[in-house]
């Protein structure tokens, strides 16, 4: 190799990421992945493997399609303040009080330049059921990402959708296309892999030699956004009282906090090397146990068994994580003098299914040891956000719950005892963005499926206090400066793709330039949101 090449491949690890990159047009996504891992699974093994700190990734879907239009307000003065003027123009019933809004403290007004270039002093304003995202906004710890949707490929001007000129992602306005289509990152294919399970595939290998379960863990059942390749890391669902038990073994009660999985089972339940207990659910475990350690002839049945006995290894280790983590405690505020976990104390106020999801989440990071993973990937969801009649009401308690449990979670991690916040990166995604415009005149009216809508990014090492990308034009049809994709319901079209949005995320847990295209195969189409300042996505 010459001189001047050399120089240009600074270590091993380059030169590897650099090969296999090349050879992308030829084997497609998949073999080039399986080529990664082989070659992660080497730079691991010869001692290559990077000794960064622990990182967390957590995507918080809100299922159903997220009234983004009404989660983050324009609050200034209408005769004065265009966005709040068009705001209130096409909201009619859904309009937000703009005196109830909770403030937030705008630094710069990049994100207003395009579609408001005349706004010299763009105000914005968390609901009024949020105050905490308000406060986290303000604090430092949570950025706004505007007006990202699907896109098959940039679309600049409205025209460009209305007269069919670019190519527009398959089945907009679908629930279960959209769901996919933010969870792969993938807006013109049905599905294949999930952009979270592809950055899984790729990292695994070097960040978690060590693991014991997997990198993909889910609080909200099986989903799309860490659906791996064949062969690759798969999803482990847990619940949220930590790994789901086989059935029929149980003692006690989760309402009296006496619930022990195989308590009928195991003289130990949390030992099962100490024997089996002289009861019907004792015997049965025991053949159970015996039959799922033989080896069968029979290919389907023995990989059954071996299914089996890695699950319930991995069973035994969240067991262990969760344990650990029931050792953190404090001395309760509201009853001096009483030790209370610091989870309990934490979540007080966001007794929720959100809530219970993230608060599992920040309990299995917090025994992260017993997972041996130092990269890892959660999914939680929130769901009810189909909001076509109601909205109001129903929107207000969901931005509630979202409000309570994102600040429990901030809380908690930043306890000094788990001191992880700078580690984790929560973000949100949803189906869709809902229409602008109502479907009704009075208080029980709702909104549609959209498209482009507002997102929260949360972490220590997000540069939060900030609203990036660019905030939409709220105007309909074909009013001067409108994106609206139809004529009347302001169905917004995106500015910022949800690759590049996901690029940024993948980044910051150590997908590099080399490797993007593996894993966001049609980032290319767009502006590189890392190094073009156009697309205003330095949130990370």
């Amino acid at each position: 190799m010459k001189k001047h090449k050399q120089e240009h491949l600074n270590s091993r690890r380059d030169f590897l990421r650099q090969s296999a990159c090349a050879s992308l047009g030829v084997t497609g996504i998949v073999n080039a992945l399986a080529q990664m891992r082989l070659m992660a699974s080497a730079l691991a093994q010869s001692g290559g493997a990077p000794g960064d700190p622990y990182k967390a990734m957590v995507c918080l879907f809100m299922q159903g399609g997220n009234d983004a239009h009404n989660m983050i307000v324009p609050m200034g003065d209408p005769a004065s303040d265009e966005m709040r003027m068009d705001y209130e123009t096409h909201r009619g019933i859904l309009a937000l009080d703009r005196t109830a809004l909770h403030s937030i403290t705008l630094p710069n007004t990049t994100a207003f330049q395009k579609h408001y270039s005349t706004t010299t002093s763009p105000s914005l304003g968390f609901h009024p059921s949020a105050p905490k995202l308000a406060t986290l906004f303000n604090n430092g710890d949570l950025s706004v990402v505007c007006n990202v949707g699907t896109l098959a490929y940039p679309l600049p001007t409205r025209t460009d959708y209305t007269d069919n000129i670019i190519a527009r992602p398959i089945q907009l306005f679908s629930h279960s296309d959209q769901t996919t289509q933010w969870q792969t990152a993938i807006a013109d294919q049905g599905l294949k892999t999930g952009w979270g399970g592809r950055v899984a595939e790729l990292i695994n290998a070097a960040q978690n030699p060590q693991s014991q379960v997997s990198m993909n863990i889910s609080l909200a059942g099986i989903n799309s956004f860490q659906v791996g390749t064949a062969g690759g890391i798969a999803q482990y669902i847990v619940g949220t009282d930590g790994a789901i038990p086989l059935t029929g073994y149980s003692s006690g009660s989760s309402s009296a906090g006496t619930y022990k999985p195989y308590g009928n089972a195991y003289v130990n339940e949390t030992d099962p090397t100490n024997g089996y207990k002289t009861t019907n659910q004792g015997h049965r475990m025991k053949s159970f146990d015996a039959i799922m350690n033989l080896s069968s002839d029979h290919l389907l049945e023995d990989h059954y068994t071996r299914v089996i006995r890695c699950a319930r290894e991995n069973e035994s280790h969240i067991g262990a994580a969760t344990v650990t983590s029931a050792g953190l405690t404090m001395d309760d505020p509201d009853n001096p003098g009483t030790e209370i976990s610091i989870f309990d104390h934490y979540f007080k106020n966001a007794d929720s299914k959100l809530g219970d999801q993230l608060k599992m989440i920040a309990r299995l990071i917090a025994g992260r040891t017993h997972l041996g993973n130092n990269r890892q990937v959660f999914f939680c969801e929130i769901r009810g956000f189909d909001t076509h009649q109601n909205m109001l009401g129903s929107h207000a308690d969901l931005m509630t719950e979202l409000s309570e449990a994102m600040d429990a979670f901030r809380n908690c991690l930043s306890d000094p005892q788990m001191d992880v916040f700078d580690n984790v990166t929560t973000f949100t995604a949803s189906d869709f963005n809902r229409t602008l415009t109502p479907n009704g005149t009075n208080n029980s009216a709702g909104s549609d499926h959209a498209w482009g809508g507002h997102t929260l990014v949360m972490g220590g090492s997000v540069n939060g206090g900030d609203v990036y990308g660019h905030f939409p034009a709220l105007k309909t049809g074909a009013a001067t400066g409108s994106i609206d994709s139809h004529s009347t319901r302001g169905r917004l079209i995106p500015d910022t793709s949800v690759d590049q949005y996901s690029y940024v995320l993948a980044n910051w847990m150590g997908v590099d330039s080399n490797s993007k295209e593996l894993i966001f195969p049609n980032i290319n189409r767009f502006d590189n949101p890392l190094t073009v300042a156009s697309t205003n996505l330095g949130f990370i």
